[in-house]
């Protein structure tokens, strides 16, 4: 048979594996300074953009999307013309993937800080930045079936079929997620809301991490891992359960993060269901890798390629134990909105995404460079440094959780919260803070050395150029043999086996979503919860702006511990108009669902201005930006109109009165700091220093942090509940 000679394209790979490091270097300072915030809360005062709240999704984006996000496309390039004996289909769709991918992180990184988010966790950027992501993710999807297509090879590896289920999940994953209406060019509000946003949402969240860290990670594993090894896969048949139950059980999963919120019962408990089944194909891939080092684990000992697969499919097998433990109700009821959850997301991302991409990094680098690696010894010291800062930062955590768990839970004889102040945790678990801290610093240490490493490597080879390769052109035959099995045909048949994927992972979504969309019963109605005011609006936004749902829920649960600490639990029917859902996923601090009326306009006012004056202890830093800056009332209109396009009831006649409610209620705020005398001593010097020094003077009733107080004397206050006299007497 005639062999064809072609050219691996090399360059594209380089370019990929470039960006990895790059962006996790930032992606990994910016969660580094994150942890030492929680510890000097006060490092960027009065700085916006470097806020706690607006630079968590940038961590969290960073490291997903550009860190983990360039190494999948690294290693899915570099393996998918081996496995298939082809050049990538197109050189301009690889060019479009890379250049397309870096802008949509540096819009990220840009709009991220200055407060553009739609506050959905993974979900944050706004709405012409999901476009863009769209639409290279679809570029990226192209080259790849393409490049399927024109194929020498004529069976699908494994690697190829989680490439393939990663394309199309996460396509339709963004896609209905990202569904909004704009308000303009920086603003938009969810397509869903309340309790429906919070599932899609979850559907979403949950499967990014299962089908953008985790699938196409498997699919380098099944790749890397033999090739690292010089060994073949462990099990064929092994890989063929575990991809196929994988993909079909994880899409259901999602409803976990929501145990005892307001979602239906039902919905929690088949996300229950099948996240305790999630274990079995999770552990059957873990199985598969680690047994493919048998009869390879001398190599172990000194080769660090090896020693950083290892462990990353270590720490994936035990975040996939610990998910469907944490999914069980019980173990939920402790964990859920404490640092345990932390601990668990970390040991996933740092030890199965972070040293499996430092592994292909290592595996990779001299091949492309046709060199060897500058030190042996130095790739070592990253992998002690890297394994040291992840026990660092994941054992205290855990701690943390624990400790955070049973302080919040504990009673008096006499009825009453052991630690009725939220702070008092807070104090308990700061030398865990200041470990997690150390454990991150070590961590990155690591990487530090491994750019060294690669940099020095890089000078001692050659330049990267196309790699020349030959293989026989594909015969075409498509009809299934006598005796062949049918997943044998299938591996051969790409469009099929994608067509399978999607109907797969459709299912458990079609299950779970539109029945909550569709059926009313639901979500229960209350007559007394009506739209937010205008001001309201604007005040909510600017919460959504400074990002302080990353630390406080608007969900209480039906625990006992709960309602006596913050009130009523929550129901389905008052979130109907929230466009998008805050019900939070972590307390750093207290709940705020029941906080309107709870404290005085003044309190909130020196809260954000400075926390420490009205809460002894607190880590939150202040938002003195808030207190100076002007309100933006000229979209108002605009986002009233949008909501009423989305279903919110908003009269043509409440929108076109707009101002003039903002400036009713702005007044009446102003007036309720007013009876504060210390309050007007200080408002009266600011307004003599504007004066002074020729600057606009802003009256407080149109500043930023009046429209905050009236959105947070707001939560909680549309619903009457009857107090124990009140239910006595009616009885």
């Amino acid at each position: 048979m005639e062999l064809q000679q072609f050219h691996y394209d090399n360059k594209i790979v380089k370019n990929f594996l470039y960006a990895t490091i790059i962006w996790g270097v930032v992606g990994m300072s910016v969660g580094l300074l994150l942890a030492f915030m929680f510890i000097f809360p006060s490092v960027t005062d009065g700085i916006s953009w470097l806020s706690f709240g607006r630079l968590r999704p940038l961590h969290t984006n960073a490291v997903i999307f550009a860190f983990v996000g360039n190494a999948i496309f690294a290693g899915v390039y570099y393996s998918t013309q081996r496995l298939l004996k082809a050049r990538m289909f197109s050189d301009a769709l690889s060019k479009v993937n890379f250049w397309g991918w870096q802008l949509i992180i540096v819009a990220a990184a840009i709009t991220l800080p200055l407060g553009f988010t739609s506050s959905k966790e993974y979900a944050e950027l706004e709405w012409p930045i999901d476009i863009m992501i769209a639409v290279v993710w679809v570029v990226f999807g192209w080259n790849l079936i393409g490049t399927i297509l024109k194929r020498r090879q004529r069976h699908l590896y494994v690697a190829i079929w989680f490439y393939l289920a990663t394309f199309v999940t996460v396509a339709v994953l963004h896609i209905f997620n990202s569904l909004a209406l704009p308000v303009n060019l920086f603003k938009s509000y969810s397509a869903y809301a309340g309790v429906q946003d919070a599932l899609v949402q979850w559907w979403y969240g949950h499967n990014a991490v299962a089908f953008f860290l985790t699938t196409p990670f498997l699919g380098l594993m099944y790749y890397f891992v033999p090739k690292a090894a010089n060994r073949p896969v462990y099990s064929y048949k092994l890989s063929i359960i575990h991809f196929w139950s994988l993909i079909f059980i994880y899409i259901w999963a999602g409803p976990h993060h929501l145990l005892y919120t307001a979602l239906p019962d039902w919905a929690q408990n088949l996300g229950v269901t099948f996240s305790i089944m999630l274990l079995m194909p999770s552990w059957g891939g873990m199985i598969n890798g680690l047994l493919t080092l048998r009869g390879a684990w001398d190599k172990v000992r000194t080769d660090p390629v090896l020693k950083f697969f290892v462990v990353a499919i270590t720490g994936y097998g035990m975040a996939t134990f610990e998910g469907p433990m944490l999914s069980l109700k019980n173990v939920n009821a402790i964990a859920h909105f404490t640092d345990w959850i932390i601990a668990h997301v970390h040991v996933g991302a740092l030890a199965w995404n972070g040293f499996l991409t430092f592994g292909m990094i290592y595996w990779l680098i001299p091949r492309l460079f046709k060199t060897r690696l500058f030190s042996v010894g130095l790739a070592n010291v990253h992998f002690w440094l890297g394994t040291l800062g992840i026990v660092m930062y994941a054992l205290p955590m855990y701690v943390a959780g624990f400790l955070q768990a049973s302080m919040w839970k504990q009673f008096n004889p006499d009825g009453s919260l052991v630690y009725g102040n939220f702070l008092e945790t807070v104090t308990e678990i700061m030398p865990m803070y200041w470990m997690r801290a150390i454990g991150g610093s070590l961590y990155i240490i690591g990487t530090f050395v491994m750019i060294y490493n690669v940099i020095r490597t890089a000078k001692s080879g050659s330049k990267v150029e196309d790699e020349l390769a030959e293989a026989a052109a594909l015969s075409r035959g498509g009809k299934r043999k006598r005796g062949e099995k049918f997943h044998t045909w299938l591996e051969r048949k790409p469009i099929q086996l994608t067509i399978l994927a999607t109907i797969a992972i459709l299912i458990g979504g079609i299950v779970q979503i539109i029945p909550t969309l569709l059926v009313k019963s639901n979500i229960p109605t209350i007559s007394t919860v009506k739209p937010y005011t205008p001001l309201e609006l604007e005040g909510r936004d600017l919460y959504i702006r400074e990002g302080c749902v990353g630390c406080h829920s608007q969900m209480v649960r039906p625990f006992r511990s709960e309602v006596e600490r913050y009130g009523e639990y929550a129901k389905a029917g008052e979130f109907v108009y929230d466009r998008p859902f805050l019900w939070g996923s972590k307390r750093t601090g207290p709940d705020l669902l029941r906080v309107g009326g709870k404290y005085s306009d003044n309190w909130h006012f020196n809260h954000m201005y400075d926390p420490q004056s009205t809460s002894s202890g607190s880590i939150m830093p202040s938002y003195q930006w808030l207190i100076k800056s002007e309100l933006d009332k000229s979209s108002t209109e605009d986002k009233m109109q949008t909501m009423a396009d989305l279903g919110v009831p908003y009269s043509d006649e409440e929108i076109e009165n707009a101002q003039a409610s903002m400036l009713a209620q702005g007044t009446e705020v102003q007036n309720n700091l007013y009876n504060d005398p210390d309050f007007v001593k200080a408002y009266e010097a600011d307004k003599a220093y504007a004066e002074e020094n020729n600057l606009d003077f802003v009256e407080m009733k149109n500043r930023e942090i009046v429209a905050l107080i009236a959105y947070l004397q707001r939560l909680g206050t549309d619903i009457k509940i009857k107090s124990n006299e009140e239910a006595t007497s009616s009885n």
